[in-house]
């Protein structure tokens, strides 16, 4: 039995997780999750399977979840954060938190010596440079989540490392792929929440519209994997059935398909070094799909893409501003205070007034983070 901690069971990962967990009550449990607002959300999860600690956001909802559920050990905060991802019986933690948030407690669960199955991309863009060395220090396995580092994570399998060439991230294109840039102005939140592929949350579906989605895949990938991003190359593959590949120096480019399903990576994540049944998964009938389209990804009509990669290259405290910039950007656009174009202005700006630190510090990079955040803001005069 492998005891898990889900860090943002709400939301599409985590919920996808509790599914692959329901059907594998044999060699799965949740003995922790957190939340953010979405109480309801918990309380249904709370019906479906046995939990022992829950850690939310507001003292409040920590207090009404107490009252309904006596016998459920209740926390709240960051502090509860941490406490359920340290917990002694856990194996594994399982971070779908978006954003910043998710940093914190991965640093924490690593430190306890926790296998970390990671979905929250944000962790690698922001901190990779201090991750990696704590997952070395501490010896634990990272375990990529996202379908395309899982695939690339699957492709490796057996292969050695320096006989990589080159990853190939690839991308679903968003919402707007076949729209030039003149076609989005004034295109809507709705809009952008339109993706043609795959089911998740605002945030990301927003991020895979403007592709900063991928650029943040790069930079976690070049973290993940340890190449350099003139090895990472970037295809728009609308129909989402080559997760990613791997080229080695042969030539020979091995890749993991599959139908869109993120229940496979994370079962996958869970599993590893192992394979089970994805309970009503769906066989993959290339048959029926008949074509595979590729291109490359214009970056002048992309420019999330080519912000992320310089980013990425100029290292340091930069990635930090990129993902603070862009997530603060992209929460305005969804509450309507800004156009779609105006997220990718706003993180180029704050990266050009950025003076970047080499080496930041998990304290240095929390004030980064605020500091890209509350740029965006005044840039608009919300602050």
């Amino acid at each position: 039995m492998k005891n898990i901690t889900v860090l943002g069971v709400t939301g599409s990962i985590g919920m996808q997780t509790v599914d692959v967990v329901k059907n594998h009550l044999d060699k799965f449990k949740i003995v922790a999750m957190s939340a953010g607002y979405n109480i309801k959300q918990v309380e249904e999860i709370l019906e479906m399977i046995d939990v022992e600690y829950v850690c939310v956001v507001q003292k409040k909802d920590a207090q009404y979840l107490q009252e309904k559920y006596p016998d459920l050990k209740v926390t709240y905060g960051q502090e509860g954060l941490i406490k359920i991802a340290t917990l002694p019986q856990i194996d594994i933690v399982l971070n779908a938190i978006v954003g910043f948030a998710g940093l914190v407690p991965t640093i924490e669960a690593i430190k306890a010596k926790k296998d970390i199955a990671l979905a929250n991309k944000e962790t690698l863009v922001v901190a990779g440079h201090i991750i990696t060395k704590l997952v070395k220090e501490n010896n634990v396995r990272l375990l990529p989540v996202d379908s395309e580092h899982s695939a690339i994570f699957q492709s490796l399998n057996g292969e050695k490392h320096q006989q990589i060439k080159r990853i190939i991230l690839t991308a679903s294109g968003g919402s707007f792929r076949d729209k030039s840039r003149d076609e989005l102005i004034g295109v809507t939140v709705e809009e952008a929440l339109n993706h043609p592929n795959w089911s998740m949350g605002a945030k990301i579906t927003i991020d895979s519209a403007t592709l900063f989605n991928k650029g943040l895949e790069v930079i976690e990938a070049k973290w993940l994997f340890d190449v350099s991003y003139d090895q990472i190359d970037v295809l728009i593959h609308p129909e989402s059935i080559i997760h990613s590949m791997v080229e080695f120096v042969d030539t020979s480019v091995i890749g993991q398909l599959g139908n869109p399903d993120m229940r496979l990576p994370i079962q996958y994540a869970l599993t590893y070094p192992d394979r089970d049944v994805l309970v009503n998964g769906e066989s993959l009938d290339l048959a029926k799909i008949a074509s595979l389209t590729f291109k490359k990804p214009d970056l002048d009509r992309f420019k999330a893409l080519a912000l992320a990669y310089k980013a990425g290259r100029t290292g340091g405290s930069m990635p930090c501003v990129l993902n603070g910039a862009n997530e603060m950007a992209n929460e305005l656009f969804r509450n309507n205070k800004i156009e779609f174009l105006q997220i990718e202005e706003l993180v180029e700006k704050a990266l050009k007034a950025h003076q970047v630190i080499s080496d930041p510090t998990l304290e240095q990079l929390v004030e980064v983070d605020s500091w890209a955040r509350n740029f965006v803001l005044k840039e608009i005069g919300e602050d």
